[in-house]
């Protein structure tokens, strides 16, 4: 994986809000779950002909 696909502030902010800590590896995780989910919808996008994904394919 390349880029961070989330932004560490706002994450550590709902974190804050929850009344808990975040590990230093926390983002990191998070955001290849994220580049799991957006690559599971292009599948469902492709293998139903679409170039677009949208809301309905997580």
């Amino acid at each position: 994986m390349g880029d961070v696909l989330v932004v560490q502030s706002k994450v550590r902010e709902v974190a804050k809000k929850a009344d808990v800590n975040m590990s230093g590896d926390f983002v990191d995780a998070l955001s290849k779950k994220v580049e799991e989910i957006i690559n599971q919808a292009i599948k469902r996008a492709k293998a139903n002909g679409r170039k677009t994904i949208r809301s309905y394919d997580l």
